[in-house]
Order: C-alpha cells, then sequence, then structure tokens
C-alpha cells in the first residue's frame, strides 16, 4: 500500500483540465488542489505519449494563434479604416 493517499479519478480530471484546456501554469493548480507538482507532470507526460502532442507544445501553439488573430484583426481594421478613406 502506497504511504499517499490516492487521488479521486474526477480530482485528477479536473486538474488536467484546467492545465491544457484553461491553459493555467501545472505548478500553480498542483498546489491548489494540494497536489505534488511532480505528480501533475507525471500524468502530463503520460498523457502526452498518448496522444502524440506534448501538453507543453499544444499550450505555446494555442497562445501563439491567439496572439496571430489578434494581429490578423488589428490588421483587418485598419484596412477597412484606409479604404472608408
Amino acid at each position: 500500500m502506497s504511504r499517499y493517499p490516492r487521488i479521486p479519478r474526477e480530482k485528477k480530471e479536473e486538474i488536467l483540465k484546467r492545465i491544457k484546456e484553461a491553459g493555467e501554469p501545472a505548478n500553480r493548480v498542483a498546489v491548489e488542489a494540494g497536489v505534488s507538482p511532480k505528480t501533475v507532470y507525471s500524468w502530463l507526460s503520460k498523457e502526452s505519449t498518448t496522444s502524440g502532442v506534448s501538453w507543453s507544445e499544444f499550450n505555446r501553439l494555442k497562445r501563439e494563434n491567439e496572439q496571430l488573430k489578434a494581429i490578423v484583426g488589428g490588421l483587418t481594421l485598419d484596412l477597412k479604416r484606409t479604404k472608408k478613406k
């Protein structure tokens, strides 16, 4: 028997969801949930080997995509303003 208490599946899923979908930092989520960051990173690494893309790479691409959308939106507005003049 392990000397550490087993973490319920629901709590694990909630932690991983906050990290993967909301893009929250893994260390902060782990501390707030009362789980070792090492445990959370272990969960993430196990999932990344099954999905083919690491969660950190996914989050980096997600942030980059949002930045590019903001740039394109700004350029589109500028273009519309210049066409109206």
